[in-house]
């Protein structure tokens, strides 16, 4: 019996497909979808079950199966025994935290030491470095007390005591699920992160080849999240602390996603992102350049193209915010702004159209805004919409985001005949006024506005609905820029090629270092497919 994996690709998913919605799980959707002839496995990461419902997606017939690993259940925990520990693994846990503390972090020495410790870590992890040595051992208690007083400038040695356990132990966990997975050909994160370490993890394990498609870039939203947690303590007084200052804890949450992220770009090729600014950020956070590549999002245009006719001849005075109802995406500027928008343009409305379960207390306080605004049916939460139905009754998309990426629901607008307002994130300028002279030229398909101010994004909102000539002009823009630069064949072909390339690598082929993403960045013509498809023998072997 053959030990060949039958898993084409493994897809690592932290947070995501198929429990959250979203614009990440409806792209992990759409490329499931796009290659029906690859068996895929789902692998998702969640905090802990009890925060999980049932699945928001219907998996295609060719994902083969699903894992479940929650880095925060107690149910992964060892009891509590006393352990002695082993002296020699104490100095590999010291060298370890030194790498995880960003210490050696150059390009090509601190890639080349990094990989060292983590397969030393890693085969030290089967055998005596066990969880149970981590959380119970007198020498991990001795080295946790001996940092503390070196390093900690906090007060409280409890709080300290259970963050570096919370932090650390999804490293023992991860390494042990690595062992349990099913062996597949090709490991895919869409994240760097405890998907993104688990990846790593994965790839030196089995020497098979991994992908890291970053859609955000995953250390600087979580510094996003980090800063506004409320569960993470700060025992600073209130007259010590300076404007900006994260607070110790949030520091040492922070560094440990920036070398999670390094130990994820160091063992993946290619590293792709959505947009230029992204793949810059990527370098400048350790991904070797050579690595990394540019695939922007892709819809299929053809659906939302037909609701075009189904558009009335004035634009509908509808400004409508489509997405999660979360802190990220800002709602409470979105109501805001329909509050000055309102005022100026007597009979427009504010909808939002987006699930609200992920953040109950947020979207509570969302609808407690609107209610002290006075909006009543001005404003509407409309919940879960289908796109095709809603966006033809909708004259502006609007994202109020204070982090986003390549957001595929300004394209699934540009394709349905309507233009955006959004907030100067991610892409969002790139996809209003263009990238590059050529794209620029087909004009703006919008307007773009500073993060969290309400004033002008009701404004920018009011201009584009009173003025029916720039109004016509942002469609057209809109229509002609997804067309051109954002269609979901042209997606699907670099992954194709992506993919190719990474099932000849598991099968044998031997391809220098960043070629596909050469390939790509480069604008060369991408290798024409395989005559039997990806699921042929080029990745069986």
């Amino acid at each position: 019996m053959s030990d060949t994996p039958e898993i084409d690709v493994m897809l690592l998913l932290e947070g995501t497909y198929p429990y959250v919605s979203g614009g990440v799980s409806s792209w992990v959707h759409q490329i499931i979808g796009g290659f029906p002839e690859l068996k895929f496995h789902c692998c998702f990461l969640g905090s802990r079950e009890q925060d999980y419902g049932e699945p928001r997606y219907k998996m295609p017939s060719n994902v083969v199966g699903l894992t479940h690993h929650y880095l925060f259940s107690d149910s992964v925990l060892p009891p509590p025994r006393a352990q002695r520990g082993d002296p020699q693994t104490s100095v590999l846990v010291r060298e370890l935290h030194e790498r995880l503390r960003g210490q050696g972090s150059d390009v090509d020495g601190g890639r080349a030491a990094r990989a060292q410790v983590l397969d030393r870590t890693l085969r030290e992890m089967d055998h005596k470095l066990t969880l149970d040595d981590f959380l119970h051992s007198k020498e991990s208690w001795r080295y946790l007390t001996e940092q503390y007083l070196e390093r900690c400038t906090d007060p409280s040695f409890v709080d300290y005591f259970w963050t570096v356990r919370t932090m650390h132990t999804p490293i023992w966990t991860l390494a042990a699920l690595a062992r349990e997975l099913p062996p597949a050909k090709v490991y895919h994160t869409i994240s760097t992160g405890y998907a993104g370490y688990l990846g790593a993890v994965l790839a030196h394990r089995t020497g098979r080849p991994l992908v890291l498609s970053e859609h955000g870039i995953y250390t600087k939203e979580r510094r996003i999240d980090l800063f506004s947690a409320q569960w993470i303590s700060d025992n600073q007084p209130i007259l010590e602390r300076n404007a900006g200052d994260a607070g110790y804890f949030r520091e040492l949450w922070i560094r440990l996603f920036e070398s999670l992220g390094r130990m994820c770009y160091d063992a993946a090729d290619p590293v792709v992102a959505l947009y230029e600014a992204n793949r810059l950020r990527e370098i400048a956070d350790g991904a070797d350049p050579v690595t990394t590549c540019l695939v922007p999002n892709g819809i299929n245009v053809p659906p939302f193209a037909a609701t075009r006719s189904q558009r009335p001849e004035q634009p509908p005075l509808v400004m409508c915010l489509i997405g999660r109802v979360v802190p990220i995406k800002d709602v409470k500027t979105f109501i805001r702004a329909v509050r000055v928008a309102s005022s100026r343009m007597p009979g427009l409305q504010g909808w939002i159209a987006g699930p609200e379960d992920e953040n109950p207390d947020y979207a509570r306080e969302c609808h407690e805004l609107a209610a002290s605004l006075e909006l009543g049916d001005t404003l509407q939460f409309l919940g879960f919409q289908k796109l095709v139905e809603l966006l033809p009754k909708v004259g502006v998309v609007v994202l109020s985001s204070i982090s986003e990426a390549l957001p595929l629901v300004l394209l699934e607008g540009f394709a349905a005949g309507v233009p955006a307002v959004t907030t100067d994130v991610g892409s969002c300028r790139q996809l209003i006024e263009g990238l590059g002279d050529e794209d620029c030229a087909l004009g703006e398909a919008g307007a773009v506005v500073g993060i969290a101010d309400a004033q002008a994004l009701g404004e920018a909102c009011v201009a584009l609905l009173s003025d029916p000539e720039r109004y016509r002009r942002a469609q057209h823009a809109g229509i002609a820029r997804v067309e051109r630069y954002y269609t979901q064949p042209l997606m699907f072909g670099k992954y194709r090629a992506i993919y190719e390339d990474a099932l000849a690598r598991s099968a044998g082929a031997q391809r220098p270092r960043g070629y596909i993403a050469s390939v790509i960045r480069e604008g060369r013509p991408l290798p024409e497919p395989t005559p039997a498809g990806l699921a042929s023998d080029i990745g069986r072997g």
